[in-house]
């Protein structure tokens, strides 16, 4: 098995260990993987991007999602000492990224069982 492919079952598994009040945050978001930001050269180190695809509005009796959220594999596993922590950093972004989005605010979070 390949490390990009043990990333995505471990992001599978990052997803899967959210709370259900997270998780229906992510139904009609799509969560993919990127090796490396496209703006890789960049000052700012970028761990993940949520982003509206298109207009941001599904057709009548589209199954594509409006918005995507795009986790960059290098940039995470470079902060990782483990295959527990990379978890953890993974949930982490998830969850960072779905509150800014959003706007979920700590207390919120916290009536979700993420603190």
């Amino acid at each position: 098995m390949t490390s990009a492919e043990r990333f995505d079952r471990l992001v599978d598994d990052a997803v899967s260990g959210l709370p259900d009040g997270l998780l229906r945050y992510l139904t009609d978001i799509q969560v993919a993987v990127a090796e490396v930001p496209p703006d890789a050269d960049a000052a700012e180190v970028v761990l993940a991007r949520l982003r509206r695809l298109g207009d941001g509005r599904r057709t009548r009796g589209s199954a594509d999602p409006a918005i995507r959220l795009t986790l960059y594999r290098r940039p995470l596993e470079a902060r990782a000492a483990s295959r527990s922590d990379l978890l953890d950093l993974v949930q982490l972004t998830i969850v960072q990224e779905l509150a800014d989005h959003f706007g979920i605010d700590d207390d919120r979070l916290d009536d979700f069982g993420w603190s």
